[in-house]
């Protein structure tokens, strides 16, 4: 398994490069993690890592939390997260957890909470057409309609798409595109919309799935490099045109030398 960063949703905007494409991104806060504990085969049959994000008051902790940060001589964290990976010989607890996990990344999983919408009508909810609006429906256009059957079964299947609770679920929304990495202000820009308002608690983690697609970063790169053959090839037409010319020039000059010399003779 990877190892995975949280981040907060900022918002939307766009990112414009100097090849004239235009990306919408959304900006997420990643917050750097730290290793509250490292998990051998021995301990508990696996070996992983736990780490936690965000800052919480001691107030808002249980004593027995209180005492697990008290023993790993810790700062409380709000957020505790624990991925399994194979080598654990290079994390100690204490240590940072940035963005430095996704650097030579090009995609990546995200995993967060989307937006809650209350109760909600089948319309809304699974995009049903609803009833005919023609006179003798009565107020009934935007209802799902028979939910049953007959005496056999008698009864209404689970899962059956009627009116409820919209939304307020966690989502994971795969291979999104690294647009820029920002470092020093622990900013991730990414391609296209993630679930979830302002403010919500995002999960990152390295895409499972693997993409053969070119990024923006190196379309980006490559449109420079056509700019530097551009001119390249532009210098090398100019060289040429001026190599003809002087050879030209001293073809001329020769012939007119072989003139003068035969004059001479004659």
């Amino acid at each position: 398994m990877r190892i995975g960063l949280i981040g907060k949703k900022i918002g939307m905007t766009q990112k414009f490069f100097e090849s004239g494409e235009a990306i919408p991104v959304t900006v997420l806060q990643v917050e750097p993690g730290k290793v509250v504990d490292v998990i051998t085969k021995d301990k508990r049959g696996y070996s992983a890592l736990l780490v936690g994000y965000g800052h919480v008051k001691s107030s808002k902790l249980t004593k027995a939390m209180k005492g697990f940060y008290a023993k790993k001589s810790l700062e409380a964290k709000k957020i505790l997260k624990e991925y399994r990976i194979e080598d654990t010989e290079a994390f100690k607890p204490g240590a940072d957890v940035t963005l430095e996990v996704l650097k030579d990344k090009k995609f990546v999983d995200i995993r967060s909470k989307t937006i809650g919408k209350g109760f909600a009508g089948v319309m809304k909810r699974y995009n049903f057409g609803g009833l005919r609006a023609s006179h003798g429906v009565s107020v009934s256009h935007r209802s799902h309609g028979s939910t049953g059957q007959r005496q056999d079964p008698g009864k209404v299947f689970k899962g059956k798409k009627m009116a409820g609770h919209m939304g307020d679920k966690f989502r994971t929304t795969q291979g999104l595109e690294i647009v820029e990495t920002d470092i020093a202000n622990n900013l991730l820009y990414l391609r296209g919309s993630i679930p979830g308002s302002k403010n919500t608690y995002v999960e990152i983690m390295e895409a499972v799935k693997v993409k053969n697609k070119t990024t923006a970063v190196e379309r980006l790169k490559t449109y420079y490099e056509d700019i530097e053959t551009a001119k390249l090839d532009k210098k090398d037409k100019k060289n040429v045109a001026k190599q003809a010319k002087e050879d030209a020039k001293a073809a001329k000059e020769a012939a007119k030398s072989e003139a003068n010399t035969e004059e001479k003779k004659d």
